[in-house]
């Protein structure tokens, strides 16, 4: 990640995490008012000048990370990120057209596995907050199963 604003891994000012950060790009250009940050274990997006809004979401409630570049945003390096969350408030976050996508994904996904390791959040916990759950035989003991339909 070249230039002094995608700097990974550091600490900030105040003491906390910082990961990465950068604005959505029009063409190359980062001119938007639109901008990311990781920091702290969170994910920030921040949108607007007149009115802003900005939005959080903790990294360990991030489920699955795609990546997608059209062929203007492979020529003009950027991309766009897809997270899917269990956030109810935003179940679906896309980082658009950000520089240099492939590692920002695979810093995400680093930075994801390591809040879920410290908070101890394991992926079947993941799941069942967010709907999913595939049964399988034998998840629970015979007389606790809800999903037994035997009378």
């Amino acid at each position: 990640m070249a230039g002094k604003k995608k700097e990974m891994n550091h600490e900030t000012e105040q003491g906390g995490h910082f990961v990465w950060s950068d604005r959505k790009h029009h063409l190359w250009f980062p001119i938007s008012f639109t901008k990311y940050s990781v920091e702290n274990g969170r994910l920030y997006t921040t949108r607007g000048f007149f009115s802003s809004r900005e939005d959080e979401c903790m990294l360990y409630r991030i489920l699955d990370i795609s990546v997608t570049r059209n062929l203007a945003q492979r020529l003009f390096g950027t991309g766009t990120i897809e997270l899917n969350t269990k956030d109810r408030s935003n179940p679906v976050i896309l980082l658009e057209n950000i520089s240099d996508p492939v590692n920002v994904k695979r810093q995400l996904s680093e930075e994801i596995e390591n809040e879920r390791r410290e908070k101890g959040v394991e992926g079947k916990d993941m799941y069942g907050a967010s709907g999913h759950y595939d049964r399988v035989e034998g998840d629970y003991p015979p007389d606790e199963d809800p999903f037994d339909d035997r009378p």
